[in-house]
Parts: structure tokens; sequence; C-alpha cells
């Protein structure tokens, strides 16, 4: 798999060593990931928004509303910037000052477009159902006209992009190895806990996408 091209945007300036342009690291943060936030200004206005977002290839997809502000500025191409942040542990250090946490994380740069292609459309949402319940498209009933008309569907190639990493146990400062305090890495995960039905759930049993979610989410570690 191509790696990613390197670029001003891109380089890391701080902790360089945690750099990754490894395509596949970057597309394995985005598949786990769940929500992405994306970044973008517009009358002279910065926001970050909390998005749901799913990879498809080498694009990655987010929807809303057509009346949303943001759906609005970044349909026209204006320029974002869209990050994903996976936690893997909080490091626990001897002393207050060196406590830290081990993650992966992307940041992707560039401008979205609108998807009006109606396949396109189709198989995006296919693949948004997917990344949230895998199974659950053949579930439910499908999006109806309306639905579509009143949404936006934008994507943006995962191309000016790059990867952080950090692993490992905490950078001590010198002397505080001595210290009688308890150090290493309180690890974190995501998973599907119990499936609560809601007072529309008019079957019984619910479903399980448990071990689907499981296999394809979650970072397992020995």
């Amino acid at each position: 798999m191509k790696a990613l091209p390197e670029s001003d945007r891109t380089k890391l300036k701080r902790s360089p060593k945690r750099a990754c342009f490894d395509r596949e690291r970057l597309y394995e943060i985005f598949d786990e990931a769940h929500v992405v936030h994306v970044g973008f200004s517009t009358n002279e206005q910065p926001y970050v928004i909390p998005m749901l977002g799913w990879r498809v290839d080498n694009q990655l997809y987010i929807h809303g509303s057509n009346g949303s502000r943001m759906i609005k500025a970044l349909r026209d191409g204006t320029g974002c910037c869209v990050t994903a942040t996976l936690l893997d542990g909080m490091v626990l250090s001897k002393s207050a000052f060196h406590h830290s946490a081990n993650y992966r994380s992307a940041v992707v740069f560039g401008s979205f477009r609108a998807v009006n292609d109606p396949e396109e459309i189709e198989s995006s949402l296919y693949r948004f159902l997917e990344h949230i319940a895998p199974g659950r498209w053949d579930e439910v009933r499908p999006p109806s006209e309306q639905e579509l008309k009143a949404t936006t569907i934008l994507a943006i190639e995962l191309e000016e992009a790059s990867v952080k990493i950090r692993t490992g146990p905490a950078q001590e400062a010198d002397g505080d190895e001595v210290l009688p305090v308890w150090t290493g890495e309180m690890r974190i995960r995501q998973q599907v806990r119990e499936m609560v039905a809601d007072e529309n759930a008019n079957v019984s049993e619910a479903p399980d996408y448990s071990g689907a979610w499981k296999e394809r989410r979650e970072v397992e570690k020995e």
C-alpha cells in the first residue's frame, strides 16, 4: 500500500518519532473511530464540530442536514482539518508532571466534496450503517426519498494526512525511578455493552452485534 506523502502541514514538529505515514494505520484509526472532529472557518469564525464519520476506500464520509452551517460551508469547498483519536491507555508516572496517555491519532487536511451520485449515496449510507452495527442495513427500512433530499453526504480524500502514535511507559525524570510509587498503563478500550431497548422496540430479542463489532472495532491487547 502506497505511503502517505509528507507535506509541511502533516510533518510533525513535536515528537517526530511518533509520526507515521503508513496508509494502513490511517485506515485502521478511522475504521475503529466512530467520532471525528471537523475543523473549519466561516465568516472569520473557527469551528470544530464532532461528527460520525466512516471510511470507504481512500475517502472519509460525513453527513448532515442541508441546513447545517457546517454542511453549507464544507460542500462549497471550504478548506478543513479532520481528526480522529483513539485513547488506548492512561500512562501513570511517579511524578504528577510526567503522566501521559497512549493513543493513536489521525489528522487529514483538504476539502470535502458533495456526493451527488445516487449509487454512491446509497452505497455510502450502507457502509455508514455497517460501521455502526454490521448487518443493520438489512434489518431496517431504507432511507426515503424525502429523507435523502434533506441530507447532504460529504467525502474527503485521505491523501494529505498523518498519524501520530504514542506507546510505552512514562518518561520519568532522573532520580524518580526509586520513588515508592506504582507506575504503568491503565488500559482503555471501546466495547459494546448491553443492548437497552426503548419503548418502540416491538421485537422481543435484541440483535447481537457484539461479536462483529468487537472483531472489527476493538483494540485487543495481550
